[in-house]
């Protein structure tokens, strides 16, 4: 049987008395006294009781004193049910209870002339999930499971004192709210408070009797779980079983659920993946699911409400005080949306139906308009209207309209529920509002307003108001602004009348915004009205509330279908091969790229930071130009003849030194290695090659043959033709010679040509990156070209640069990696820039080299050199030199990586590279330079979240790889290093 003092006033209070005044030291005296133990206590925070860590020295224990309200039976049941749990739920650590010296479960103290109930338990190492940062996906998902883990494993525990009044139960919300608003001093707070209580029972009320009880943690919240892996923090562990007691397994998840809401990058739309883990594990109700929104908000209240008394009580307990900042934004976020909508997210995250707001049967709105005269405005992120960066004018809505109306259209219009990416911006570290809850409409005329159904019109703050009766009732049709050039309306009633289905309530002079809402007094404070634009993770749950409001517009514009990343990733599975990798475990759908930025469908832009294959930019208008006027023009193999071909070969030549003065074409970088591998076979006569470990050089047999990284491929080095040969990877800061020492790297490669040779193996070529790029960037050391250069020719062979990822100015410094080193090489091969995405490569190398190839045959691509790809090639040089590309390269990669240095972080271990090719290490030790690998992979993931793309490289996955196309700003570099150091600090 429950207490209700809000109908019993007589029944006890449920409000704590204050935590017992014990100190350290009486902490220490009573472990030593009653349990035997003696060791420094130190106080732990909390509300109620009062809690203490004692090291032993060779162990760590807690001490806990329960709060003087708090019966022997109610905290023998709190150790019952810890080994009840560890017993049911295998792998779920929870603190197990100490006896004391005579066995019993708990000591009972003396204390200053009360009697304390005082338990010794383990302590869990690890740490917990308290405080405001941020939780990954994976540590959320674990959260709701652990959450469901312990509920099935509680479920058939019974025990004296489990079935208590307690005030953390929300079942008792209806009296312990108004004892606790009692000592609220803030009328106004208390007020506030009241109003969201009586909602969230209105709505929870109907479904109480169909929610099951069972024996509950009570408090299962991010303060007390804790994790024992310090990288992953995935929880694994319970603590405080202080608020055991019996109730809704449902309102412990709301518990656990509110816990999530403070954490930065935690919102309601990602929390909920916690809800969907606890589903899976053990599956909720539809009452459940109905049930769990109100309860949410119900905590919310009792967190705020609870933490400001106990600061009044306390005024020195800084503990509460901190918390109340974290409860304060739990309350603020429970509140932010209507319960209708919060109510839909939930329960379509569970799979369950929830119907969504329809339009009524209605007349048209605008009756004079023709539906032949509407052009429907499409403002996607794929639309042929929002190209060459169009999407960044903030006038593009109100030109494209007026455009419309230019082409003879009486009425330009929006579709409902569309992601425009014309509300995206740059630089957001949060999912921007783009999804339209309403329909624009701008007029070439004045037309006439028609009410569609009968209702009472008025004005307000949206707009003229039509709040709709009969069938309409409750549902309210706004109209308002649409245009920054003055309100929509020449006549309309000032005051509320009733007006009559078809009857004139206004004039439209140019344009308004058309929304019809499911009214609802569930709404408090900011989810009180309806936003014009909300975000894609809300744009479903908002359908509780939003109506399609086509039906009463010309031409029934069809609202946008919006795209599922899920589905198209299970479609490209199923007919993809599984080996054709993707970027992130749930991509998003990219639509659109313009300059250093990526688009998606929800109309979200991210910062490009690893597209080193369109080195110009995305989408660049002279070099789309020049596709489609060729396309228009010829395009057929080089084995015709035609201009484009020569003047694009020439223009290579002219940028490399002499003699390199001959090009072959191909389609991509592996192609190109392949090429430069056979010419040097050709040119020797030899198939032996040395390659440098840890480096990718492509996909085609002879590029694989000779790519060692394990990342790429684990079984590189132990599966390598016997013609394969391979030198340590000269990385001076992770390799076997660091630092100083790396200048023993070339004496070493030099020694390998040797010793191959004398075994009549000499190399016929050595192919190496210029740069060490699938390190992530790191210089040669200085000289180590120069010296194995001269060994290998020295025994015949031919010196092979691979520059299909730093050639073509990326460096800054240097147009090619092998100047930094002051060599020419023998043969360079190039891709990615080259086409800026266009499928094309190259070999240069001199004619002697290139006239061996006749020994294996002749030589031909279909594409490669074909007219498109040698205009492509062309305009891309036109546009580095013209653009100042290369130059571009060199101050901005400068300035980022200052900047990044200057974060100071311990997990940065260095900055490697030049330019816009750039590597950074990120290392657990600065000594060791332990490989932060799965450090880097959280970074990029949580980096995503923040709006940048970037990945990791490197055989240890511990490296971030930037290579961003070169049009890179300063401005980006900043908004890149703001979300860096908020992914460094977990934030």
């Amino acid at each position: 049987m429950t207490t209700d003092r809000s109908t019993d006033p007589t029944a006890p209070s449920l409000i704590p008395e204050a935590p017992p005044l014990v100190s350290e030291a009486d902490a220490e005296r009573i472990a030593a006294a009653h349990f035997g133990v003696s060791g420094a206590a130190r106080s732990l925070g909390s509300h109620e009781d009062r809690n203490f860590l004692l090291d032993t020295g060779t162990e760590r224990l807690l001490l806990k004193v329960a709060n003087p309200a708090t019966s022997i039976e109610e905290v023998t049941a709190q150790s019952a049910a810890a080994a009840h749990l560890a017993e049911r739920a295998p792998g779920v650590r929870a603190p197990r209870a100490r006896t004391t010296t005579d066995g019993a479960p708990v000591a009972q103290v003396a204390h200053e002339g009360t009697v304390l109930h005082v338990r010794l338990l383990d302590f869990l190492d690890g740490g917990t999930l308290s405080g405001s940062g941020h939780l990954a996906p994976s540590v959320v998902d674990a959260l709701g499971d652990l959450a469901a883990r312990v509920d099935l494993a509680l479920s058939d525990f019974e025990a004296p004192g489990v079935e208590r009044p307690h005030q953390w139960d929300l079942r008792q919300s209806r009296s312990v709210l108004p004892e606790l608003f009692d000592h609220l001093d803030d009328p106004a707070l208390r007020s506030r408070l009241e109003a969201i209580t009586h909602r969230a029972w209105e709505a929870l009320a109907p479904l109480e009797d169909d929610l099951p009880v069972q024996a509950v943690h009570g408090d299962l919240t991010d303060d007390n779980v804790v994790w024992s892996d310090p990288v992953r923090r995935t929880p694994d562990g319970v603590i405080d079983l202080g608020d055991l007691n019996r109730s809704w397994p449902v309102g412990g998840l709301a518990i656990t659920f509110s816990s999530l809401l403070h954490h930065d990058g935690v919102d309601i739309t990602t929390a909920v993946r916690a809800l969907r883990a606890y589903h899976r594990r053990r599956p909720l109700s539809s009452a459940e699911a109905s049930a769990f929104w109100p309860l949410v908000v119900l905590r919310a209240v009792h967190l705020v409400a609870s933490g400001h008394h106990v600061v009044s009580r306390e005024p020195d307990n800084a503990y509460a005080a901190e918390n109340l900042v974290h409860e304060e934004a739990i309350l603020a976020a429970a509140v932010s949306v209507p319960l209708p909508v919060a109510t839909r997210l939930v329960r379509s995250a569970l799979g369950f139906p929830s119907a969504a707001a329809e339009c009524p049967a209605a007349l048209p709105l605008l009756p004079e308009i023709d539906a032949d005269s509407v052009i429907v405005l499409d403002l996607s992120a794929a639309s042929v209207d929002v190209e060459d960066g169009a999407w960044l004018d903030p006038a593009l809505e109100e030109r494209l309209a007026r455009g419309a109306l230019a082409a003879d259209s009486r009425a330009a219009i929006t579709r409902f529920g569309e992601a425009r990416v014309t509300r995206a911006t740059r630089h957001a570290q949060q999912a921007p509002a783009t999804v339209a809850t309403g329909i624009d409409v701008t007029l070439d005329r004045p037309a006439t307003l028609v009410a569609p159904w009968n209702g009472r019109l008025s004005r307000d703050d949206a707009g003229l108001v039509l709040r709709g009766d009969g069938e309409a009732a409750g549902i309210r049709l706004e109209l308002g602004a649409a245009s920054a050039e003055g309100g929509p309306l020449a006549e309309a009633a000032e005051n509320e009348r009733q007006v009559g289905r078809g009857e004139a309530i206004g004039t439209a002079t140019h344009g308004l915004t058309v929304r019809v809402v499911r009214e609802s007094d569930d709404s408090v404070d900011e989810g009180a009205r309806v936003p014009a634009f909300v975000t894609p993770a809300w744009a479903d749950a908002w359908r509780a509330m939003v109506a399609d409001p086509s039906p009463l517009l010309p031409g029934h514009p069809s609202p946008a279908e919006r795209d599922d990343p899920a589905a198209l990733l299970a479609r490209r599975n199923r007919v993809f091969a599984e080996v054709q990798e993707h970027y992130y475990d749930a991509p998003p759908i990219i639509a659109r790229g313009w300059k250093q930025y990526l688009i998606d469908t929800d109309g979200r832009v991210y910062l490009d930071m690893v597209n080193n294959v369109t080195a110009l930019g995305h989408a660049h208008p002279r070099i789309a130009a020049a596709a489609n006027r060729q396309l228009r023009t010829l395009n057929t193999n080089s084995r015709f003849h035609y201009p484009a071909v020569v003047e694009y070969a020439e223009r290579l030549t002219e940028l490399t030194p002499e003699p390199l003065d001959t090009v072959f074409l191909v389609n991509s970088g592996s192609e190109a290695v392949d090429l430069a591998l056979r010419l040097a076979r050709a040119a020797t006569g030899r198939r032996d090659v040395l390659a440098v470990r840890e480096a990718y050089h492509g996909w085609t047999d002879l590029a694989d043959a000779v790519s060692t990284s394990v990342a790429d491929n684990p079984a590189a080095l132990a599966t390598r033709p016997d013609w394969v040969h391979t030198v340590d990877a000269p990385n001076s800061f992770r390799g076997v010679h660091r630092d100083e020492e790396a200048v023993r790297y070339a004496p070493e490669a030099v020694a390998e040509i040797e010793r191959l040779a004398a075994q009549g193996h000499a190399p016929g070529a050595f192919v190496a990156e210029t740069f060490f790029g699938n390190a992530g960037g790191v210089a040669l050391p200085e000289g180590y070209l120069d010296a194995v250069y001269a060994a290998i020719r020295a025994h015949g062979g031919l010196a092979v640069a691979d520059e299909v990822q730093v050639g073509f100015g990326r460096l800054g410094e240097w147009f090619w990696g092998f100047e930094q080193q002051g060599v020419v090489p023998d043969i360079v091969t190039v891709a990615k820039a080259v086409g800026n995405g266009h499928p094309l490569g190259a070999v240069i190398t001199t004619r002697e080299i290139a006239a061996a190839y006749r020994r294996e045959g002749y030589f031909f691509a279909s594409t490669g050199g074909s007219p498109l790809s040698s205009v492509i090639g062309s305009t891309v040089l036109d546009v580095i030199r013209d653009e100042g590309l290369q130059e571009n390269a060199r101050t901005v990669g400068a300035y980022l990586r200052a900047q990044v240095l200057g974060l100071a972080h311990p997990l940065v271990g260095a900055v490697h590279g030049s330019g816009l090719y750039l590597g950074i290490e990120l290392v657990r030790d600065p000594v060791t330079r332990e490989p932060a690998t799965e450090e880097t992979a959280a970074v990029c993931d949580r980096m995503r979240e923040l709006g940048v793309i970037v990945q990791p490289t490197g055989d240890h996955q511990n490296v971030l790889k930037i290579k961003p196309p070169l049009c890179l700003e300063p401005a980006d570099v900043d908004a890149f290093v703001r979300a860096f150091a908020r992914a460094l600090e977990g934030r």
